[in-house]
């Protein structure tokens, strides 16, 4: 058969554009296909038919590919967004083109501009189904469709979202746990509907005081791990979830921490988040900053940093929290008793942490930091050199330059 086929010019120059070479990038599992070995055949005799066949087989994997991520994660994308049913794989192997198209992009299978890329080409195959006087393939065309195909689909492996199974079995271990990378990178393809129950989950465990310790911290430490990869519209509606869970009750250290791990404090409804940073603030004050109260800094401030630190925090409450941080910072002048070779007596506790506290809000409490500085007793306290150059060391951390 092959051998009775004829090279057309056109077929020769898709071919010489580079197509052919594109063909390579199609992942082993198709590479074997007889459809893919038809389009090989096709594409120098007739690359318009080759191109037909080409989308045919991206659309086919696409479906594959939905079935694989899961069909209650395309069941609910089809009913958000008013799509044909989906209950079993058969369903989806009956979607149209375009259908199929939206639904994978709906899924998170494909983004915005690939899923506007795979449309077009698509108009491009429909296109050269009916070529008359009035339409004829261009080289740019057959091209496009090989390369979007191709890049987009045929070369790429199909998404096996991790399951709150997978992540379960993980946790729950007698031991402090990290997740790998693979499953990171897992969680990072899968669709926001397969994020948000993971997320969910992991919110569950960690709030659940019947749990051992060690499984809700690791579910903490999850959450905290994935909230880096996680996509932003599933981690709205994380936020969402966890304010209701918060429904008429005020949020607890735990909570706090659990939301900062999860990254949705700023989810959360502000008036409860100012109370507690207000209760935060009076805990403060009354351990007081000065140097001999270092052994209830370390807690106190670790819990701080694991609420989400001062980026997190109101700003009408922020000013008052870096004030103390501040006046607990500088200490006092010391050169007397046991430390005489020590000028300024500080919490050696409080002080590397309130420092990793200001490093990491920067500018955003640059304005708090000078509304501290001024205050009468911290200027006062800073007329002794050695004060005054603890000062700048923390003027430095919210400075532009820093």
């Amino acid at each position: 058969m092959a051998k009775d086929l004829v090279l057309s010019t056109a077929g020769q120059m898709v071919v010489a554009s580079g197509a052919e070479g594109l063909l390579e990038q199609i992942r082993p599992s198709w590479q074997a296909k007889s459809l893919i070995t038809r389009v090989k055949t096709l594409l120098p005799v007739d690359p318009s038919s080759a191109c037909q066949r080409l989308l045919n087989a991206a659309v086919h994997d696409l479906r594959e590919k939905v079935i694989i991520a899961g069909l209650d994660v395309a069941q609910e994308a089809a009913s958000l967004n008013k799509l044909p049913s989906v209950v079993k794989a058969e369903d989806v192997y009956e979607y149209s083109t375009t259908h199929t198209l939206d639904l994978a992009y709906h899924m998170g299978l494909i983004s915005r501009p690939e899923w506007r890329r795979l449309k077009r080409a698509y108009d491009i195959r429909k296109d050269l189904e009916h070529e008359d006087d009035q339409y004829e393939a261009g080289i740019e065309d057959c091209v496009y469709v090989f390369r979007t195909c191709i890049e987009i689909v045929l070369a790429r492996d199909p998404i096996s979202p991790v399951r709150v199974v997978d992540i379960k079995e993980i946790i729950e271990a007698p031991a402090k746990v990290t997740l790998s990378k693979e499953l990171v990178e897992d969680f990072e393809k899968a669709p926001d509907k397969r994020q948000l129950e993971i997320s969910k989950f992991l919110i569950s465990f960690a709030r659940d005081d019947k749990k051992p310790d060690i499984v809700r911290q690791n579910a903490i430490e999850a959450l905290r791990t994935l909230r880096s990869v996680g996509r932003k519209s599933a981690q709205a509606q994380v936020g969402q979830f966890f304010q209701e869970v918060l429904t008429r009750k005020p949020a607890s250290l735990a909570d706090m921490k659990i939301a900062a791990a999860a990254g949705v404090t700023a989810y959360l409804k502000q008036p409860k988040v100012r109370q507690f940073f207000l209760e935060f603030m009076t805990q403060l004050q009354q351990i007081g900053h000065v140097w001999t109260k270092y052994e209830q800094h370390r807690k106190i401030l670790d819990d701080f940093e694991d609420v989400g630190g001062l980026a997190v925090v109101p700003s009408e409450v922020r000013v008052q929290i870096v004030t103390w941080m501040v006046r607990c910072y500088i200490g006092e002048p010391g050169g007397y008793g046991m430390g005489i070779n020590r000028p300024v007596f500080y919490s050696d506790f409080a002080a590397p942490r309130i420092r990793r506290l200001f490093q990491d809000a920067g500018k955003l409490v640059a304005e708090d930091f000078e509304r501290a500085a001024n205050e009468k007793i911290v200027k006062a306290a800073a007329t002794d050199r050695h004060i005054a150059r603890r000062l700048e060391q923390l003027r430095d951390f919210v400075t532009t330059e820093s």
